[in-house]
């Protein structure tokens, strides 16, 4: 799983007819102090998410468990929208 921020949407006009219903959103992992940058990705949205929430990702197989059929093709879901994170300074 990762913490990850909205930053955007995609629209596609053909996809494969399994995401049909599902919105596509850009999400920029969070940065965490020493930790090299993360690129964006692109998740499938099952919670109704919207650009600068917070959320919880999960990828792989439960990433297409998570979509709802273990046959989408589907790399990340989102899954959850965080409220807050609190994080232990050392």
């Amino acid at each position: 799983m990762l913490i990850g921020k909205i930053i955007g949407n995609v629209w596609a006009t053909r996809k494969s007819e399994s995401l049909n219903g599902y919105k596509l959103m850009i999400v920029q992992p969070y940065e965490y102090p020493n930790h090299p940058k993360a690129y964006p990705l692109v998740a499938v949205d099952t919670i109704g998410a919207g650009v600068g929430e917070m959320v919880l990702v999960v990828s792989g197989s439960s990433a297409r468990l998570a979509a709802g059929d273990h046959t989408h093709p589907v790399d990340h879901t989102i899954v959850g929208i965080i409220d807050k994170v609190d994080l232990q300074e050392e």
